[in-house]
């Protein structure tokens, strides 16, 4: 499974802190995360606060990861002026809504906004819409921000986490 393979490469990252909103595109990695006791999950009220605890983590002389879904980025956009000025290196991975398959019509403006977004605030971003990619994306956007220095984002195409269905 994909998010396993995102978990291992945290793992050699040695990612110690684990920041999320509630996800079903990310349970399994969230799960991961809350079961290893080296990693420190940490749920979010909203996803602007994990922006700060990747901050934090940082300043502590931890590695972090937010986890969030495309329509978290929007809430994220005044709080990312915060790791552009600082310069403090960024991962955040995200599942796309507002794609391929979506059934609900909220999630669309910022399902195609979201990469913009992240660019205009000095986010760079890869993506991965196949499984096949995911370990590489991840681990080459990994290296970047922990090693490099650099503020990335990820995006989990919505045809790799799975379009959500409505249920009547």
């Amino acid at each position: 499974m994909w998010p396993d393979e995102v978990f291992a490469v945290l793992k050699t990252f040695d990612v110690r802190q684990v920041a999320y909103v509630p996800d079903a595109g990310h349970a399994r990695l969230i799960e991961r995360a809350r079961d290893d006791a080296a990693m420190r999950a940490v749920p979010l009220t909203t996803e602007e606060e994990g922006v700060a605890v990747l901050a934090g983590a940082c300043l502590g002389g931890q590695r972090a990861v937010l986890l969030m879904q495309s329509s978290g980025v929007g809430n994220c956009i005044n709080m990312l002026s915060l790791i552009r000025t600082c310069g403090f290196p960024f991962l955040a991975l995200v599942t796309m809504r507002g794609e391929f398959g979506e059934f609900n019509g909220w999630q669309v403006p910022m399902g195609g906004a979201s990469e913009a977004a992240l660019r205009l605030m000095g986010i760079q971003v890869a993506r991965a819409d196949r499984a096949e990619d995911v370990g590489e994306v991840v681990e080459a956007a990994a290296r970047m921000a922990y090693l490099g220095g650099a503020a990335m984002a990820v995006l989990f195409g919505q045809r790799l986490v799975g379009a959500k269905r409505f249920v009547e």
